[in-house]
């Protein structure tokens, strides 16, 4: 009984070392929208952060393009400068012109901004960058925001990051970066305040939360490897206490 006790212990943690250092890997590999800092709020302003890890073992990761829908009515984005990668920010003549609760007409929306690397910038297989964008006004009728992204690779292979996550919320292969919204804020609220000029200032201060943020997950990742190398050790310590216990008993008949 001794012996299949071992053997179970063993196989377990090494399965679940293994099945953390998976999962880490999986994890990491969407492209995301993060907020370092208040969750934005209908009718204000964001800053947000698209990390895009490169996933390719080949090529290198070119340009990344990220959809704004014109229905949100986007009237204004900034961008902040990523060293060896140019933005492009592209608008629209909306069909239609959208009244902000403000009354401001918006008659031309942001639709795209575009970041592309120039030469020796790309991203390699194992690097990921950040790029931080500050926006709005936001649009006060839905509770997320939600934002297709497109992955060039320098073989000309594009990865489409738009598939919307169910109600079910089980992931899609290629989710679209997601950003939920905060209840509008009651009137005089800083938030509601909130003006362009204050969210590209709250995009400056994103890095510092970033780099914080990238430090925990580096930690996180250390601390599944070390779990995942004790779960290993463990696994082929009880194989040996088994097998020296098997020729034990060999030996006493």
């Amino acid at each position: 009984m001794s012996q299949h006790v071992f053997k179970r212990a063993g196989f377990l943690a090494a399965t679940v070392g293994v099945a953390g250092l998976l999962s880490a890997g999986v994890a990491s590999a969407h492209v995301t929208a993060n907020v370092y800092g208040a969750q934005p709020t209908k009718g204000g302003y964001a800053a947000i952060v698209f990390r895009v890890p490169s996933e390719e073992p080949t090529t290198t990761t070119t340009k990344v393009a990220v959809d704004f829908k014109a229905d949100y009515g986007i009237g204004s984005v900034r961008t902040k400068p990523v060293p060896g990668w140019t933005a492009e920010v592209t608008k629209s003549k909306l069909p239609t012109p959208i009244t902000k609760d403000n009354g401001t007409q918006i008659t031309e929306a942001v639709t795209a901004v575009t970041w592309t690397a120039q030469a020796g910038s790309e991203l390699k297989a194992t690097d990921y960058q950040e790029f931080s964008v500050s926006f709005g006004p936001l649009p006060t009728n839905v509770d997320q925001v939600e934002f297709p992204a497109h992955q060039t690779y320098s073989d000309g292979k594009v990865v489409d990051w738009n598939q919307p996550t169910p109600a079910n919320g089980e992931e899609p292969e290629h989710p679209a970066p997601v950003v939920k919204l905060a209840a509008k804020a009651a009137e005089g609220d800083e938030h509601s305040n909130m003006s362009a000029g204050t969210a590209a200032t709250t995009g400056e201060h994103t890095e510092a939360a970033a780099a914080t943020s990238d430090s925990t997950a580096r930690w996180l990742a250390g601390a599944g490897l070390l779990v995942g190398a004790v779960g290993l050790g463990v696994g082929a310590g009880a194989t040996v206490r088994a097998r020296k216990a098997t020729a034990k008993s060999g030996g006493n008949s």
